[in-house]
């Protein structure tokens, strides 16, 4: 499972001209799935970004969470996060997971997430052609991979 998550200071989600989810402050994160993730990769994951201390304390250092700034955050499935590009100049893409297995995967990202920040949780539209909008505060964008626990 990989994560691109990127503080905000506003985000947005449209589809078909739209907006399907809206925030300020807080987090976007596009979530990559693969054959191979698990309900543990889950749980790691969800509970790594919730508590990552990457906002702003009274002294302008990156010393407080999610969760400590009651901020709010959009999920949106990109299965482009796993793409192959080794060979050639066309991605592959079949490390990703096929939407039988990413679905309830993706669907289970959301709610354990709620669960351990505490609010409720925007998405995109899994499969949808999304337009998404955001204003990167910092810019702080951070990666991080199951398959790599740091």
């Amino acid at each position: 499972m990989r994560a691109v998550i990127q503080r905000v200071t506003e985000a947005s989600v449209t589809v078909n001209q739209k907006k399907v989810a809206d925030i300020k402050e807080g987090l976007l994160i596009l979530l990559g799935i693969e054959h191979e993730d698990t309900h543990e990769d889950i749980k790691w994951l969800s509970n790594k970004i919730a508590r990552l201390r990457i906002f702003n304390d009274e002294n302008n250092v990156m010393n407080n969470s999610l969760i400590d700034i009651d901020g709010e955050a959009i999920v949106v499935s990109q299965f482009t996060l796993h793409a192959n590009t080794k060979k050639g100049n066309r991605p592959s893409y079949i490390k990703a997971a096929k939407p039988d297995v990413s679905i309830p995967l993706y669907e289970d990202f959301v709610s354990q997430f709620e669960k351990d920040i505490h609010k409720k949780v925007q998405t995109g539209i899994f499969g949808a052609d999304m337009k998404v909008a955001l204003l990167n505060d910092g810019p702080v964008t951070i990666i991080i991979d199951t398959k790599s626990k740091e």
